[in-house]
């Protein structure tokens, strides 16, 4: 089966992707306001964009967190970001937290980055369960981890609280190392 995402690369920000990442992150305002809202904060100039790709290059480094840019590999717009978090070295378990732009919505690309980087967290991280947090209605979300052959665990109370908002449950899928084919 051809990949139809051969034009698309999943890979760490670098330095150079300060206009295309504060564009991205710009024009998905709206869609990134309610549940990345401190991703959003952090990159509403290019300067403050700078500082936030360096912070994420430090964190890689760092093994703390790993932040990737989901891009074309022709013209190098960034898509989305594919991001691993609340990694647990001891129990080897890792979040993941994903968002895409309005454009490449409703495409398979976030599926697709979602199985290049579980692949990438278990075989080069050694992680062996990620999760996946999403709210119910965010049915987008739900449908790429399971598509992903992520599984419903449960509902976590008051898992999450938008600004300014009451706290959300939100719904826990995990994938384990041993399950993935």
């Amino acid at each position: 089966m051809e990949n139809k995402f051969k034009n698309f690369d999943i890979n760490p920000l670098v330095p150079s992707d300060v206009n295309q990442l504060h564009d991205f992150i710009m024009a998905n305002s709206e869609r990134l306001k309610y549940y990345f809202p401190v991703t959003l904060a952090l990159n509403t100039t290019l300067e403050k964009t700078e500082e936030y790709i360096a912070t994420k290059t430090v964190e890689i480094k760092a093994k703390t967190n790993f932040t990737f840019a989901i891009r074309n590999s022709v013209n190098q717009q960034i898509a989305g970001l594919m991001i691993i978090k609340k990694i647990d070295w001891k129990v080897r378990q890792a979040e993941f937290a994903y968002c895409i732009g309005a454009e490449f919505e409703g495409q398979g690309l976030t599926s697709f980055a979602v199985r290049e980087m579980s692949k990438f967290a278990f075989e080069k991280l050694g992680i062996q369960t990620i999760q996946i947090i999403a709210h119910k209605t965010n049915r987008a979300s739900c449908k790429v981890a399971e598509k992903n052959g992520f599984i419903w665990q449960r509902t976590l109370l008051k898992e999450f609280t938008p600004v300014n908002e009451e706290p959300l449950d939100m719904e826990l899928y995990e994938l384990y190392e041993f399950v993935r084919q």
